[in-house]
């Protein structure tokens, strides 16, 4: 290592303290970008929701009132004398004339008539939203690490923004779709990005409290206020509006957060980055030294004046047996976990009882979720504990299927359960990958696993869709998944007590956490023969082969 240890960047900034003014205004300031993107998901729980309808006919020739039938598709014929009901007798009973909805509220299917043979449009009008999102992940996490995490961050938030107030003039189901599906595109990319950049400007106990506490509750008060806008808004696009100035507002933030500095190392703005140090220390009112970065001393981000510039992309996920495992292992956890932690929240519509208390409720759940996480984060290996929630999730919406269907209360109940379970691991899902992904990786991987859910929530639409025909079946696919996850999260290297990895060199492998040398993370990875004692980036590629397990 030319004779030469290399410090951590975390090391580096201990002057600064943790809980500073600096780190508390970017906790604040980029915790707000998370309300929106707490909404923006599962907007289509009331703006795609089926208002009680029936046919809209009345025929005078015979003086019968023509009803709708129990499956809203079909015209009943009522004597009006007899008040007799006769069964429909082939196809020309049914609703040709349209529907009558319930004037509570306004959405997209009373406006173009979604039901029946058109009832499929609504779930897929969904899933073109995650479609956007799937799309999104895939180019936000490399523009991020290859622009930086701001520009990404609040070119998403504005873009999301700007295609909601766009959706409010949709004049028909086609243009509703494909603006659906580019509003999509900003949601998980700005959640990521703010996420990436909080956590890299703060040290590990204020990046945990940011994460679970700040962000993710954030996230969680978004969702809650859906319910509350959506009561007093019963209009779809008016809700849509409302839903889109929050993201708006916060554009003027752009002149107070910083570039993370840990970015700025390793694209080799060293001046830029002490400049973003000094100015936290400025604001903390503590002395910065003279020099902060050393490409001799300083964080293994920085790179010695001469060296080659390297550029990183999702294939370096794939060039080393610890990324490669940790990332097929994300593929699969954020797959499931977010098609079950989605497909849950989504369904909530279905639920028997108040649509806005149930939401409500559900938000609720969430947030006490996300204070759990932040209570056994660092009390429980963190393998242990995404295991163990889902496999919790699992198990309770498996029971379900014991519930008798008059027992409405009770099964909701188990539901929410359930879904508190799955949360938390959605919500450490986060935290987790961030600390196993190196920062020359970081957003890049995030938005590779991020994409894998994704798929998971384009794919949920449709398990709802399935309680049409039986009320459990979206609740046994979600608990049977889980527990398969839970299974394979086991063999995740656990992240406690260790520092941020910024080079791939120091990505774990997996099942490290069994081991009893888990109090010194990188051990292992250190201990590695390498075709090269360099220490730089530019270096970094040729460990490649040799730091795997």
């Amino acid at each position: 290592m030319s004779g030469e240890k290399c410090k951590d960047f975390d090391g580096d900034m201990t002057f600064l303290g943790e809980y500073g003014r600096f780190q508390v205004l970017m906790m604040i300031l980029l915790s707000l970008t998370a309300i929106p993107c707490g909404y923006m998901g599962v907007l289509s729980v009331f703006i795609a929701d089926t208002p009680a309808h029936h046919c809209k006919t009345w025929d005078n020739s015979t003086n019968f009132f023509n009803r709708t039938g129990p499956d809203g598709c079909f015209q009943y014929k009522v004597d009006t004398n007899r008040s007799e009901a006769f069964e429909p007798t082939n196809g020309s009973d049914r609703c040709v004339d349209g529907w009558l909805f319930s004037t509570e509220s306004s959405t997209i299917v009373s406006e173009w008539d979604l039901v029946c043979e058109n009832a499929w449009k609504v779930p897929f009008s969904t899933s073109m939203f995650f479609v956007g999102v799937l799309f999104g992940s895939l180019v936000s996490g490399q523009l991020s690490d290859r622009f930086g995490r701001k520009r990404v961050l609040f070119a998403t938030l504005t873009f999301q923004s700007v295609t909601t107030l766009i959706q409010a003039t949709s004049v028909n189901w086609v243009m509703f779709c494909a603006v659906n599906c580019l509003r999509g595109v900003g949601h998980v990319s700005c959640y990521v990005a703010s996420f990436v950049l909080g956590s890299e400007m703060l040290c590990k106990s204020a990046r945990l409290t940011y994460s679970l506490i700040g962000q993710s509750l954030a996230f969680s008060l978004g969702y809650a206020l859906l319910p509350l806008l959506a009561y007093f808004i019963r209009d779809w696009r008016l809700l849509l509006v409302a839903c889109a100035i929050p993201g708006l507002l916060f554009i003027p933030t752009w002149w107070v957060i910083p570039e993370s500095p840990r970015w700025l190392l390793q694209k080799n703005r060293m001046e830029e980055a002490e400049l973003v140090i000094r100015r936290a220390a400025k604001l903390n009112r503590v002395h910065a030294p003279d020099v902060i970065f050393k490409p001799s001393e300083g964080s293994g981000l920085v790179q010695k004046p001469g060296e080659n510039k390297q550029t990183y992309t999702f294939m370096d996920l794939l060039r080393t047996a610890n990324l490669r495992n940790i990332t097929a292992l994300g593929f699969i956890i954020w797959l499931v976990t977010a098609m079950a932690f989605y497909g849950i929240s989504l369904n909530t519509s279905n639920l028997k009882g108040n649509i806005y208390l149930n939401s409500l409720v559900s938000a609720a759940t969430d947030a006490v979720a996300n204070v759990l996480t932040w209570l056994l984060i660092n009390r429980v290996p963190r393998p242990i504990l995404l295991s163990s929630t889902l496999m919790f999730s699992g198990i309770t919406h498996l029971a379900v299927k014991m519930v008798p269907e008059d027992m409405n209360v009770s099964f909701q109940v188990l539901v929410l359960i359930g879904k508190l379970g799955v949360a938390v691991a959605y919500c450490m899902a986060f935290v987790f990958f961030a600390e196993l992904y190196p920062t020359v990786v970081r957003n890049t991987g995030l938005g590779i696993v991020a994409t894998a859910g994704r798929i998971g929530t384009i794919i949920c639409p449709y398990v709802i869709y399935m309680g049409v025909y039986s009320k459990v079946l979206p609740y046994i696919i979600f608990g049977s998944l889980s527990i398969m996850t839970a299974v394979l999260s086991l063999v995740l290297p656990d992240t406690r007590n260790c520092k941020f990895p910024d080079l791939i060199s120091e990505a774990k492998p997996i099942g490290c956490y069994y081991s009893p040398r888990n109090i010194s993370c990188f051990k292992h990875s250190q201990q590695q023969p390498t075709k090269s004692d360099a220490t730089t980036p530019s270096a970094d590629k040729y460990i490649y082969d040799e730091v795997e397990s």
